[in-house]
């Protein structure tokens, strides 16, 4: 694999510049969720629980801390609001009852939607404005940005989650 310290294809100064743009890419990107979050006194790590529990449905709570790479007592918190105020529910496994199985409820799948939505178009509209077929350029830039070692297990569960959501 070629590092890209000793092989750069990408100007210094271009990639800072990239950088920056990914800033205010990504400011622009999270402020209809935040404005919408805001109103209900939640935060970007209840957006992120809710849009991974709602791609993923019946995904423990192991899964989900791997995925949002924060402590058990910040994901606890969350959760438990999300919980108290009916958007999320959980279940025991059924193989393992210790297992905790997480789920949206429809107040929380409707709030999911609502978040996502804003940010679906966003995508669209850059599809569409680059006169692009379909999102398989900014994918594969995406997937690359994403460390070497975690790009197996992020593809993996990214195929589950459409599958589950073709279900």
């Amino acid at each position: 694999m070629t590092d890209i310290i000793s092989a750069p294809k990408l100007a210094h100064g271009d990639a800072v510049a990239l950088v920056e743009l990914l800033f205010f890419a990504y400011r622009d990107f999270v402020a209809d969720p935040d404005g919408i979050l805001e109103k209900l006194e939640f935060g970007r790590a209840h957006h992120r629980v809710l849009h991974f529990v709602g791609r993923d449905p019946g995904m423990n709570v192991a899964q989900l801390l791997d995925i949002l790479r924060i402590t058990k007592q910040s994901l606890a918190r969350v959760l438990k609001e999300l919980i108290e105020k009916g958007y999320v529910y959980q279940k025991a496994g059924e193989e393992d009852r210790r297992q905790r199985l997480l789920y949206l409820t429809g107040k929380g799948e409707g709030l999911w939607q609502e978040l996502v939505a804003p940010q679906t178009r966003r995508f669209q509209r850059a599809v569409s404005e680059m006169q692009m077929e379909d999102g398989t350029s900014y994918h594969e830039m995406f997937l690359r940005l994403i460390n070497p070692e975690n790009r197996q297990a992020v593809e993996e569960w990214a195929a589950r989650a459409v599958r589950g959501q073709q279900k």
